[in-house]
């Protein structure tokens, strides 16, 4: 069946069998490789993006449930080819990079936190919380949190906030 999205801004099409998961569609056919296919149970939020501008595990929703829907990918949220968003470049700083499997559905989830918690200082233990869907197998919790915290942050002054 032949479906329709917007990906990072850009209309894709494809031809997809029925089952194919959204995010084998994005990794394999058209070449997002930043949505990582983790445990296949949606339970360690690898495969996070933003669909409409709501977090969503790519490996629970099939492609053509996506057809017509405005999708957002770890390729899509630099501001440029050369420059980071605020939260990728906190991560760098804070150590929240560790192997990088996980990184791209941490950052996806950590920017639907902020907008989800608009306006309020995230703190240590709301950022865990949130986090409870992410995994990440090195560990490293510790810098993810505080990449998090301090992108939020980032953010938050780039918006002209405190």
């Amino acid at each position: 069946m032949q479906i329709s999205l917007t990906i990072n801004g850009k209309q894709h099409s494809g031809d997809v069998e029925p089952r194919t998961l959204l995010v084998e569609f994005l990794r394999y056919q058209l070449g997002l490789t930043g949505t990582h296919v983790g445990c296949d149970t949606s339970q360690c939020g690898a495969c996070t993006i933003h669909m409409n501008g709501k977090s969503i595990k790519a490996c629970t929703l099939l492609a053509a449930q996506a057809d017509g829907q405005d999708l957002t990918t770890i390729e899509g949220v630099a501001p440029s080819a050369t420059e980071l968003h605020p939260m990728q470049e906190a991560f760098r700083e804070n150590h929240g990079l560790q192997c990088g499997f996980c990184t791209p559905g941490m950052i996806m989830s950590a920017l639907a936190m902020v907008e989800r918690h608009k306006g309020e200082d995230l703190d240590e233990k709301t950022i865990r919380e949130e986090l409870e869907g992410n995994l990440c197998r090195c560990t490293g919790y510790h810098g993810i949190v505080k990449a998090i915290a301090a992108g939020a942050k980032a953010m938050q002054a780039s918006q002209g906030g405190a």
